[in-house]
This record gives structure tokens, C-alpha cells and sequence, in this order.
């Protein structure tokens, strides 16, 4: 019998146990979103988006049908391929091309669909005069703004209306002792040859180099927004280290500093800084002639960085990202700005190639005392989730898995400040935080890398873009509620190959019959598509000594 079970209302099952199931969930993982990852029981859901992702990255309906039909137990619904093939054949019947006397243009290969999306008023502010039956000019202005309208009227635009070069500068890889990986090779060519758009790779797969690579070959200027300081600083040490460019030709736009050079670097903190009403830094953006954008941690996109770069669409734009998953739901934003999904490789794939470490997940179920269940059972809504996370018994076997990895670079993640003071002062660990000082952090950082510092206390500061490659061992404490986007971050501080070959350790402590094991488990859900499995063990067995072998 088959692994996959296709429901009409357009949920895919997976059987996890299944000799076919990790075969199944690679051939269903470039169209089909996962819902819910129970034990046994994956629940995907096939959705206009993602068909129509996968349809940008070259895959057809036929493939999609193929999947579904060779993986299925029982006979596919009818209605659900007849579904999936016209939903992929929405995409691309309008197109954005340059017209060599009407400027920027909306074409369509069916009459009828571009008669229907005249027909809504969110179109008519953004187009100017009909060509004919089949053309329709458009402001250029508005290029960014029609392909999210037209997303949304569910008959999206394919952009070949091309980019400007910008300004040149000269860029080349430096590849002395090292050279790009296969599937980063393959994802700047899928990124180069679709013109912009979102590549995706695990965690400490090199997705920096992927960004070095594009830069290569569009040798123009180039602006990268970054998600902090610390991750500006490491972006400008591998270009410097990886290509052609000098420290004088990498410049970097925050907080502290204000350097605009034929490679700038930026954070999104300072282009999102508001000052009477408006902000200011988004002129950043026209300081110079870039030839290509670079997103680092796309999914984070702040919103007026999306709105502000959707009068960007004349330059090529480069999203990177561990996972697509965006809390807000914003994803179509994502994949009308910036683009769609030009590659996308599993983080087992590349685990099994040797270029991430494997990795042990370990969810740590602990008990409430009874005066913390009766002040968790009374708390107001808002504050549920604060009283479960942190919860003594938390600290109590932080300190026992601490131990168990006595030697081994350890990171504990959390997400409230008073509980990590405390965890630090308990660990004799030092605590990086929101208030710690850039140059501080630096030098923390540092020093856990050279391995004078074993364990390290984080906040969410931490989530994102740090390299540090040492790091064995994560335990997460508490997070931002259920979010997937920050658990797969949290597992990829460890990742990074180990030199001599050991897996990784992610540990999530979680309080039993709480909301707090209600966010774990959607917090697991974009892992579990990637094919990772939490053990569950209890902390009473932990602590007692008795689980401390198996782990």
C-alpha cells in the first residue's frame, strides 16, 4: 500500500512510518505546505501559492498530478487534479513585458482574463491606456503594485519585463582553496536565469556565498539589508574574504555608522526607524544606481521595507531564507516583490551530502508544581504563556542537560529576560540580550568561537544570521509563542558541520498541559516537513539521572 492518502478538500496524509514516505514528502514538498506533523500522520494542504511556486520553478501540472497519482493509496479525486492543473495554468496567461513604444505593459495570451482583471477598481489606478484587445499599458511606477493586486485577483503575473543593470563595479569569486558547492551553484543559476526571487537553503548551508555568487554575476552595485549589526559585520568578512572587493568597497547603513559604497550593507532596524511620521532612511534606497538587492532572512521582511520595494521592481531582487514561513501570512507579498521561489533544497538533502551536521531534536516535557499550575489556571490571557514558559523546573533541567554536554559549545535561547539573568547566574554563563552592546556582543561571540566560552545565554537576538559554526548544543527555553520561522532558526545555530563529524543536539523544554506544549508543536511543524522527528522525554526521568544515558 502507498504512503499518501489525497483528500478533495485538498489535504495530502502522509504516513511518517512508511518505507516510501521520505520519497513521498520530497516529491510533494515543492507544491504541498505542511499543516500539522503529529506522530504518525503528516497533514499537508495544497494551496494556490504554492502551485504557483512551483510552477515559477519549473515544475508543471503534469509533475504535480505525477506525485500525487504514484504516491496515493486510493484513486486521486478527479476534481482535485482537474483543481491543480488549472490552477497552475492561471499562472503566466498575464505577463509584464517592455514594449518598445508603450514602455511597460500587461499582456495576456486569454483575451477574457485580462477583460476580467480590467473589470476590478484596485487595477484601474495603476494602468494607462488599452493597446488593443490584448494589451494594456501600465505606470511604471507601478509594477510592483500590479503583480500584488493581480496575485490577490488570483491570476498572477509573470514579470519579463526585464531589470536595469545599474551601476557596474567589478566582482569577482575568489575561489583559492575553496569553490561553490553544487546546490549553491544551482541556486544562483536558478536565481540568475528567473531574474529575481527566493532561494531557500537550511541553515548554515551558505546561503551568504549564494549571495557572493549572484553578486558575481550581475557585477554592479549592490545593497544587502540584514536583519542586525553583528550579521552586517559577518556579511562584510566572508565578501571581503570570498570575492574580489576590498573593506574600503563594502560599506555598511546602521545604527552606528552610515557608509554608503558600491556595496553597501544595511539593517533593516535603521531603514525601518521612524522619524516624524516618516522614514528617513528609505532614501537609502536611491543613494545610488544598485543593480541588484540582496534580503537577507527574507521571511522578515518588515512591512515598510515591502512597501518601499515595490517601487523596486526595475532592479533584481535576491531573498534569502531558511523558510518561507511567514507568521503574518505575508508570503504572497513575498512572492509578488521580491519573487518567487527560484530554488529550494531539503535540509535533510543537504545534511546527507555532509554539508549541515545531522541533528538530534529532543523535546523536554516537564511538570508545573501545584502552586504554578493554580497561578498558570488563573492567569489573564496574555500572561498564560509567561507563567508556563518560565517555570523553576525549566531552569532546573537546563542545568542537568548543561551538564550532560559538560565540554560541548552549548547555546540556551530564550525569549524572557528575567528568566535568562537568572539561567546565567544559576550557569556561571554570560547573557547576550537586546541592552548588550554591539561591540559586546562581538566579543562574546568571539570568544565562544575561539572556545574560552562554553555556554552562552541568548535572547531572540540571537535568532537570526549569527555564525557560530562551534555551537553543538542548543536548548531553547522559551520562545515567541508558535513560531515555526524562529524554531528552524534556533535549530540552525547548530548545524554548521562539526569537525569531527558529531551531531547536534536541539533540546526544547516544554511544560506539560499547557499552552506552551500547544506552541511547541505548531512551533515543530516547518522542521517536521523538513523531515526532523522530536523525541519526547520526560524531565522527572531526566532529572532522576534515568534518560541521561540515552541522551
Amino acid at each position: 500500500m502507498s504512503c499518501l492518502i489525497v483528500q478533495s478538500d485538498k489535504t495530502l496524509l502522509l504516513e511518517v512510518d512508511h518505507p516510501q514516505a521520505e520519497e513521498c514528502r520530497r516529491a510533494i514538498a515543492p507544491f504541498a505546505e505542511l499543516e500539522r506533523a503529529p506522530e504518525h500522520i503528516h497533514t499537508y494542504r495544497v494551496t494556490p501559492l504554492g502551485l504557483w511556486n512551483a510552477r515559477a520553478a519549473g515544475h508543471d501540472a503534469e509533475q504535480v498530478v505525477d506525485a500525487l497519482v504514484t504516491y496515493s493509496r486510493y484513486p486521486v479525486p478527479h476534481a482535485l487534479l482537474v483543481d491543480v492543473a488549472e490552477t497552475m495554468a492561471r499562472y503566466g496567461r498575464l505577463r509584464l513585458v517592455k514594449h518598445p513604444t508603450h514602455g511597460l505593459v500587461l499582456e495576456t495570451t486569454d483575451r477574457p482574463v485580462l477583460h476580467e482583471v480590467m473589470r476590478s477598481k484596485k487595477i484601474h489606478p495603476l494602468v494607462g491606456g488599452r493597446i488593443d484587445e490584448d494589451s494594456v499599458i501600465v505606470h511604471p511606477s507601478e509594477r510592483g503594485q500590479i503583480k500584488q493586486v493581480l496575485l490577490k485577483l488570483g491570476w498572477p503575473a509573470e514579470d519579463f519585463a526585464g531589470y536595469v543593470d545599474g551601476e557596474a563595479h567589478p566582482i569577482e569569486l575568489c575561489e583559492d582553496g575553496w569553490a561553490l558547492r553544487p546546490y549553491q551553484r544551482q541556486a544562483v543559476e536558478g536565481f540568475w536565469h528567473g531574474g529575481s526571487g527566493v532561494v531557500v537553503l537550511p541553515c548554515g548551508a551558505g546561503k551568504t556565498l549564494v549571495g557572493a555568487g549572484a553578486m558575481a554575476i550581475a557585477k554592479s552595485t549592490t545593497l544587502i539589508l540584514v536583519t542586525n549589526t553583528v550579521s552586517a559585520r559577518q556579511w562584510k568578512h566572508e565578501l571581503v574574504r570570498r570575492t574580489s572587493l576590498t573593506k574600503d568597497e563594502v560599506g555598511e547603513y546602521s545604527g552606528t555608522r552610515k557608509e554608503i559604497r558600491p556595496v553597501t550593507i544595511a539593517t533593516y532596524q535603521v531603514l525601518t526607524t521612524k522619524r516624524k511620521g516618516i522614514y528617513p532612511h528609505l532614501e537609502l534606497f536611491d543613494s545610488r544606481d544598485w543593480g541588484l538587492i540582496v534580503y537577507d532572512e527574507v521571511h522578515l521582511l518588515p512591512a515598510p521595507v515591502f512597501k518601499f520595494t515595490a517601487d523596486l521592481q526595475a532592479r533584481r531582487r535576491l531573498g534569502l531564507t531558511a523558510t518561507l514561513v511567514r507568521e503574518d501570512g505575508r508570503e504572497s507579498d513575498v512572492f509578488s516583490l521580491i519573487g518567487p521561489k527560484r530554488f529550494d533544497a531539503p535540509w535533510k538533502e543537504i545534511e546527507t551530502q555532509g554539508y549541515i551536521a545531522p541533528a538530534d531534536c529532543v523535546e523536554v516535557r516537564v511538570n508545573l508544581t501545584d502552586s504554578e499550575r493554580l497561578a498558570y489556571a488563573t492567569a489573564e490571557a496574555d500572561e498564560k504563556y509567561r507563567y508556563c514558559a518560565t517555570t523553576d523546573t525549566k531552569r532546573r533541567v537546563t542545568e542537568a542537560l548543561v551538564a550532560r554536554h559538560r565540554g560541548d559549545q552549548t547555546l540556551v535561547i530564550g525569549q524572557y529576560i528575567d528568566q535568562l539573568d537568572e539561567l546565567g547566574e544559576h550557569l556561571d554563563a554570560p547573557v547576550i540580550k537586546g541592552e548588550t552592546t554591539n561591540a559586546q556582543r562581538e566579543k562574546l561571540f568571539n570568544a565562544f568561537r575561539a572556545g574560552e566560552i562554553s555556554v552562552l545565554v541568548v535572547s531572540k537576538v540571537a535568532n537570526f544570521s549569527i555564525d557560530l559554526p562551534e555551537a553543538t548544543v542548543a536548548i531553547q527555553v522559551s520562545g515567541t509563542f508558535g513560531s515555526r520561522q524562529e524554531e528552524a532558526q534556533r535549530l540552525g545555530r547548530v548545524l554548521r558541520p562539526k569537525a569531527d563529524g558529531h551531531e547536534a543536539h536541539f533540546y526544547s523544554v516544554v511544560a506539560r498541559d499547557t499552552i506552551d506544549q500547544d506552541f511547541a508543536a505548531h512551533r515543530q511543524r516547518f522542521l517536521a516537513e523538513q523531515g526532523y522527528t522530536y523525541r519526547i522525554v520526560d524531565a522527572d526521568d531526566l532529572l532522576a539521572g534515568d534518560e541521561l544515558d540515552e541522551l
